[in-house]
């Protein structure tokens, strides 16, 4: 995969969907930024861009994705499969459905998937350095390079949805006392029942983790 490096920039995110829609660039390539100015967070909220922090965007062809993968999904799938990484360094860091990390009850960064023509693109923001006392940061040192070799070496061997939704279901049962968010309202998970396809059922309703 090509990697870009850039000094600052918007948001990692939305400069790639957009060179994507243009087809000014192509995956498999990504974007890293050392600061952003208007980083995008779930629900289209903003991501405080500190420099220092983790800022990068992806974009790979949707067939290239396991065939197994619901789209719907793919937030909770690229987090998991990052969230492993960042386990492997040492880090206690939990995922909170569909495409949060958190350290204890703080949270510190966040997965966001859209799909652009045959193309998806993610975006993957991360404190490696403090914000505010909102939020956390991660809890090991580790540099950006080593993450990025790690992560995207699991990319590419391309892991099934039911291989990473074995291990994610595990995950999600351990942090029900964590909420969510779904129409604007803040939701207990405790009583949530996780589908195989990574939605939620929630009295009754069905719950897509569309982020």
């Amino acid at each position: 995969m090509e990697i870009i490096y850039c000094e600052s920039i918007g948001s990692t995110q939305t400069y790639l969907k957009e060179q994507i829609a243009k087809r000014d660039l192509k995956a498999p390539i990504a974007l890293c930024a050392q600061s952003q100015t208007k980083g995008v967070g779930s629900r289209g909220s903003s991501w405080i861009g500190v420099d220092g922090n983790l800022f990068f965007s992806f974009a790979l062809f949707k067939e290239s994705l396991p065939q197994d993968l619901p789209l719907q999904s793919a937030s909770i799938y690229f987090s998991y499969l990052f969230k492993e990484v960042l386990a492997n360094f040492g880090s206690q860091v939990l995922l909170k459905w569909p495409n949060d990390f958190y350290i204890q009850n703080k949270k510190i960064g966040g997965t966001v998937t859209h799909l652009v023509s045959d193309t998806i693109v993610c975006g993957i923001g991360l404190n490696l350095v403090f914000v505010d006392e909102a939020f956390g940061k991660l809890d090991i040192d580790v540099s950006k390079e080593a993450l990025f070799e790690s992560y995207f070496k699991g990319i590419k061997n391309c892991p099934s949805w039911k291989d990473v939704f074995s291990k994610y279901s595990v995950e999600f049962d351990s942090n029900r006392r964590l909420n969510t968010h779904h129409r604007e309202k803040k939701i207990s998970l405790e009583s949530a029942i996780l589908n195989e396809d990574g939605s939620l059922t929630i009295d009754g309703e069905r719950v897509l983790s569309l982020r």
